[in-house]
């Protein structure tokens, strides 16, 4: 069914992660700029507080389910590349293809170049520098490239520190905001700001787009799974508890926000927690809170650069990427050439676009991987009944175990060896696939113009699918 070449080879990268490196590297691909920033985008398309948080609870709840579906294909195809190995054992090399040239030119160096800029903007705040701001950020994005091509474990210590500080960062600004602020301008007021109509449905959709970027990025975690220990285990268990304490996360910063800014004053600034620790400590506090910001962007950027990478290793073994990228440096164990394609082409994004732009056609273009990965579970479990019915048929007669192509791939389907099954499915797994679609289509319908950027470089990808095909055959 599939052309993956490299199927019978064994990983060379090094097993160095476990559960501590999974669980931060989903949350630190989750939490950059988004919660600090995002805030203010939602509160301009709905203004109660009702909906707000009920727009960040919604995400959550879709990000959770995402996280059960990427915890069982974790378990079934624990391989390097995560997502990219699920869409080729699902679907065919093209779509896996597709996925990795989108993730290089759209969602991930996208999502990077964004959380850049904003890294930069808050920078520049902290030490009053004249520097441009694109600058900054490609300076960034160059340090952490050099940073992470020493190795997993040096790019994962990295990550991890960056972690635990923006955690904390994030708790002060918690305490601060309910406990410091002596006259908070939150109301709680009505619980709709409109009539129940398509109009009310619109606003909604338009704000899940910066909702899901900010949740955006658990998934990356996949990337890494041929440097864990034990992925099936790790990096199931990784996912769930940290997408979980994300959400907890994210609807504790909003509440203060909207506590202490109220849904207008929130609607108004375009820096919310810096607003909120003004309030609370003065200019000391906004200067803390930016410090803070600046840390977990940082620790974003460090997170992508540690994990995506992996994606263009598995492509370049799979013949579709240039040779090179499948190259290991000897002493660090990681693909150096594929950390400095994703650092290069970051960096372009960053100097190239703006941070709104780059937000909506990573959006449309990321919620099409997510729900094409969140189907290819049916077709997993759907092989895996097959599987168990042709073995049964073969037992009775006094058979072997089936020694078949499709049987080898789909060995790790048999339900015996799978330990982590998603709650609820088929139900849970087709809303989060409709989820998905419905995001898509309503960024597309709000941003149409920023949407087909996104999908126009998604498309480009076919002909160049084929000329690596052709390349590999002559």
């Amino acid at each position: 069914m599939t052309e993956h070449v490299a199927s019978n080879a064994q990983p060379k990268l090094a097993r160095r992660l476990g559960l501590f490196d999974a669980t931060m590297i989903v949350m630190g691909g989750i939490i950059g700029s988004g919660i600090f920033i995002n805030p203010y985008v939602v509160a301009r398309q709905v203004h109660t507080p009702f909906l707000i948080l009920g727009a960040w609870l919604m995400g959550g709840l879709i990000a959770l389910a995402g996280a059960f579906i990427y915890a069982e294909l974790a378990d079934r195809y624990p391989d390097v590349g995560g997502q990219y190995a699920y869409l080729r054992e699902a679907y065919h090399p093209s779509v896996a293809f597709l996925y990795g040239w989108a993730l290089l030119l759209v969602t991930q160096t996208g999502g990077m170049a964004a959380v850049a800029v904003t890294f930069a903007r808050y920078f520049l705040e902290i030490t009053r520098s004249s520097l441009d701001d694109k600058v900054v950020a490609a300076l960034a994005l160059l340090l952490l490239t050099i940073i992470n091509c020493f190795g997993v474990r040096a790019g994962s210590s990295v990550q991890n520190g960056l972690m635990v500080l923006k955690i904390l960062a994030i708790a002060a600004l918690v305490v601060c905001g309910l406990f410091f602020v002596s006259a908070p301008h939150g109301t709680f007021g009505p619980t709709l700001d409109r009539p129940v109509s398509f109009g009310l449905l619109t606003a909604m959709g338009a704000a899940m787009t910066p909702v899901m970027f900010a949740y955006g990025g658990w998934q990356t975690a996949s990337f890494v799974a041929g440097e864990m220990r034990d992925p099936r285990r790790d990096l199931a268990r990784g996912l769930i508890i940290g997408v979980i304490g994300v959400v907890l996360i994210y609807m504790a910063v909003n509440f203060v926000c909207l506590y202490v800014l109220g849904e207008d004053g929130l609607a108004q600034t375009t820096t919310p927690a810096s607003a909120v620790m003004r309030l609370a400590l003065g200019e000391r506090g906004a200067a803390l809170i930016a410090v803070g910001i600046t840390i977990s962007t940082l620790g974003f950027l460090s997170q992508g650069m540690l994990t995506a990478p992996r994606v263009y290793f598995a492509m370049a073994e799979d013949g579709l990427f240039f040779k090179s990228v499948a190259w290991l440096s000897k002493r660090t164990r990681v693909p150096v050439l594929a950390i400095a394609i994703q650092g290069a082409f970051a960096i372009v994004i960053a100097v190239w676009g703006k941070y709104e732009q780059i937000l909506n056609y990573v959006v449309s273009v990321d919620f099409i991987w997510f729900g094409l990965t969140a189907a290819s579970l049916f077709v997993f479990r759907r092989r895996a009944v097959e599987a168990r019915k042709v073995e049964r048929e073969m037992n009775s007669q006094a058979s072997v175990l089936m020694t078949t192509k499709e049987s080898t791939v789909d060995s790790t389907t048999n339900s015996t060896v799978v330990r982590f099954r998603v709650p609820g499915h088929p139900w849970t797994t087709a809303l989060f696939t409709a989820a998905c679609a419905l995001i898509v289509l309503s960024t597309v319908y709000k941003y149409p113009a920023n949407s087909s950027i996104g999908l126009l470089i998604v498309i480009a990808g076919i002909p160049v699918y084929f000329f690596w095909r052709w390349w590999r055959r002559k």
